[in-house]
């Protein structure tokens, strides 16, 4: 019987020499550093947005804040979700140099989000006769609804700024997305002074959509003068086979991002239904802030393994797209532990810096220590998530979800927290078991790619009538990473 090379073994390892992973790790660098800023600034805007509706007293803030979690679980992570589709297509489009489909499939993903916001705009139109038939106290569901009115040309804006997003990050572009963020987040402030002072808590709600108003049009901008030296066009050719390849893969990426989501909205409602519920929920609050802040360099990562892996296996290298993927897994298991590290060491002065409330301080010291352990294994699990999207299977990804979520820690929590009496911190019991189930099998999912097939299949996702690139291709041969710089 004849043994297969390593050459030809999907499973042999490319090279990792000193050069080559320096090269590696600085191109991440670039993609997953701004992107990191850009989600801090739009946790920043969500502080800057509650701090607003806290001076307009307690009504408001818990109407509000209600309203904008119903409009994160209904709303924009089903557009987040939607979107993830666009990174595979992109990704491999960009690394086989098929601007054509690049340039289709953003338009056609724009116009998937704005048909998918008629809908929901629907359902926050009806916000309030929903949460009431839930048993929601009536002034706070009317209060719900009226942020949520005013926040629906948000769904519009999101529909057109989280494709922008996703359309420049598969091509390494991604300091133009920190720059109009940040400043963004800058007008953010006088502009909530200005409307909270003549509209009140419409007023808050409408600075939300200016603020991404304002990113849409800078990004837009930097994408409209980018482009126009360009004749590669596209734009408006899209066939039924364009549509199916991009509705394929929009249902497992969106049910990837909100089974996530809403898993963590679930633990919130479990924690209310603890004895001491109103300390409990409050001290989960105080965790899962800094959980955010974690969540953002998670979600950074994830994105940049998924456009290195991309881009590589679209460019027909799967050897680079292999050793790609293995790198980012080692820097996610390194940041996990210093994020786990990180929040372990300050978990005695992040309580006290939301309440005075020694029971709370003592609760929020004791679950942090808890929450420290689950960050460790978040980090890998996002990175794997973003490594399978990256080869244009996130059904993967829902899977382990599914199965890590919803069939284990779920479950595991009610038992810890309920039947055995160990509370909040056996709800995260729960939800540590769920995610180290998550994590082992997307690990499975990724040890068993064969990295050759990938590559094949990335062909005809990628190219189509572009023609197949050859691993023979000059430009191919070398082992640098695609760099997606655009010079103006």
């Amino acid at each position: 019987m004849d043994q297969k090379s390593p050459e030809t073994n999907h499973n042999s390892s490319p090279n990792f020499g000193q050069t080559t992973l320096y090269s590696e790790l600085k191109t991440q660098w670039r993609i997953a550093a701004p992107l990191t800023a850009m989600n801090f600034t739009w946790f920043a805007k969500i502080a800057i947005t509650t701090a607003f509706l806290g001076r307009l007293g307690e009504l408001p803030l818990a109407g509000a804040t209600l309203g904008f979690t119903f409009a994160n679980v209904t709303g924009f992570s089903v557009l987040n979700g939607l979107c993830g589709a666009m990174e595979p297509i992109c990704g491999q489009a960009f690394g086989a140099k098929n601007f054509k489909l690049l340039h289709k499939t953003l338009v056609m993903a724009i116009c998937l989000l704005l048909l998918t916001s008629a809908p929901i705009a629907i359902l926050w139109i009806n916000v309030d006769k929903i949460l009431i038939h839930f048993g929601q106290q009536n002034d706070i569901a009317i209060v719900a609804k009226k942020y949520l009115i005013y926040l629906i040309p948000d769904l519009i804006i999101t529909s057109i700024l989280c494709p922008l997003k996703s359309y420049l990050s598969t091509q390494n572009i991604t300091l133009p997305i920190m720059f109009s963020s940040a400043l963004g987040v800058a007008l953010h402030i006088p502009i909530n002074i200005l409307l909270s002072r003549a509209k009140g808590l419409e007023g808050i709600s409408m600075a939300v959509w200016i603020t991404d108003f304002v990113v849409v049009g800078l990004l837009g901008f930097y994408v409209a003068i980018a482009e126009k030296s360009k004749e590669e066009g596209g734009w408006f050719e899209q066939g039924i086979g364009d549509w199916m390849k991009l509705m394929k893969l929009c249902g497992p990426c969106c049910l990837t991002t909100c089974l996530e989501w809403w898993c963590y909205e679930i633990l919130v409602l479990l924690t209310g239904r603890l004895p001491n519920a109103k300390q409990l929920v409050g001290v989960l609050a105080i965790v899962l802030n800094f959980d955010y802040l974690l969540y953002s360099v998670m979600l950074s990562l994830a994105t940049c393994a998924s456009v290195r892996v991309s881009n590589e296996l679209g460019a027909n290298r799967p050897k680079p797209a292999y050793r790609s993927a293995y790198v980012s897994l080692f820097v996610s298991v390194s940041l996990g532990f210093l994020g786990g590290s990180i929040m372990a060491s300050v978990r005695g002065v992040w309580g006290p810096l939301y309440s005075d409330n020694k029971g709370i301080v003592r609760s929020v010291k004791r679950m942090m220590l808890l929450m420290a352990i689950i960050e460790v294994v978040n980090f890998p699990l996002a990175v794997c998530g973003g490594i399978v999207r990256g080869t244009a299977r996130p059904w993967l990804g829902m899977y382990a979800n599914i199965c890590g979520f919803y069939l284990v820690a779920l479950p595991l929590a009610v038992v810890f927290g309920f039947k055995m009496g160990m509370g909040l911190g056996g709800l995260l019991m729960g939800f540590l078991v769920g995610v180290v189930s998550c994590l082992v099998l997307l690990l499975v999912f990724v040890v068993r790619i064969d990295w050759e097939d990938e590559s094949k299949k990335a062909q005809i996702l990628a190219c189509g009538e572009h023609g197949v690139v050859s691993e023979d291709d000059e430009d191919h041969k070398n082992s640098k990473p695609l760099d997606g710089t655009i010079v103006l």
